[in-house]
């Protein structure tokens, strides 16, 4: 009987596991394998890639990792994603904490209400949302108008929101702080109110007990919130192409380019792994921060 379920054991377990690592493998790691080897391949006489083979021999390059390190408009450009990012990760958690703490202290009759309420742009179309943002931040938009008019008040110059980097972090807060509400909430629901209630008998504050309780405790929420913040804001090209137009580029919208434009299809490999490393190693960084620990003397 039990070599007979031992026998069905690895056949569960591939039941199981093999649709995600067959979806990993076809979508993940062969695009990437493709990836890598295109970013050492000679760019074709017309764009795209040249033979993999001539003269017999592999047609392999180093060089096309030459202008990321040597050109600095590269450079700035993969430093300002990763400022952006941060920026908008930063942001999104400041604003995000506070709606999570408030879901979580709200009835619980009305909480699936206030998620459904943070999970609910998504029902509408991604680039819509986006455009809709154009209008809010348009030269004729009350909320220009408004702000031209106070800065015309105190002597100072009037500003143009949209096509600016304020736009492009406005709009990538917008559409990524629904990714920093949920895992906070999921973190901040799990915590025993009888904590907060021992830290106030032992003569804490509220502020003390939040900061000595409640955020110690919610670190883990904030480390996957800013995980998938940070990396989906570092690498999307749609945000800045709408609303920052040619002087907020990100190094989605030079990849972008490198692609569809310029069909320098190695150099866009290029710019693809540095992107896919730093996400990487953000990825890794959030998880290391995030991960439990022992007591010094445990």
């Amino acid at each position: 009987m039990s070599s007979a379920s031992n026998r069905k054991l690895p056949l569960s377990r591939w039941l199981i596991s093999g649709p995600p690592l067959l979806y990993l493998i076809l979508f993940f790691a062969i695009p990437t394998l493709i990836m890598v080897i295109a970013a050492f391949r000679q760019p074709g006489d017309y764009g795209g890639l040249a033979p993999l083979f001539e003269d017999g021999r592999l047609n392999l390059t180093l060089d096309n990792f030459t202008p990321f390190f040597t050109e600095f408009l590269y450079t700035a450009i993969f430093l300002k994603s990763l400022l952006y990012a941060l920026i908008t990760t930063l942001a999104c958690l400041v604003m995000a904490y506070p709606v999570a703490l408030l879901i979580t202290r709200s009835p619980k009759k009305w909480r699936n209400l206030l998620v459904l309420l943070v999970i609910l742009p998504f029902w509408s179309n991604f680039l819509i949302r986006v455009y809709a943002w154009m209008i809010i931040l348009g030269p004729q938009s009350a909320l220009s108008k408004g702000i031209n008019v106070v800065l015309g008040l105190l002597g100072l110059h009037q500003v143009t929101l949209l096509y600016s980097a304020f736009a492009v972090i406005v709009g990538l807060v917008y559409v990524h702080l629904p990714f920093m509400v949920l895992p906070l909430y999921a973190n901040l629901e799990k915590h025993d109110p009888a904590l907060l209630d021992a830290a106030r008998d032992l003569g804490a504050g509220k502020w003390q007990s939040f900061w000595r309780v409640t955020f110690p405790l919610s670190l883990p929420g904030i480390y996957a919130g800013a995980a998938l913040v940070f990396i989906p804001a570092l690498g999307i090209f749609a945000v800045p192409d709408i609303l920052g137009g040619t002087e907020s580029l990100m190094i989605g919208n030079v990849i972008k380019q490198q692609f569809l434009e310029s069909r320098d299809w190695p150099f866009g490999s290029v710019l693809s792994i540095m992107l896919t490393v730093a996400a990487l190693a953000a990825a890794g960084f959030a998880a290391w921060l995030g991960r439990p620990r022992r007591g010094r003397h445990a």
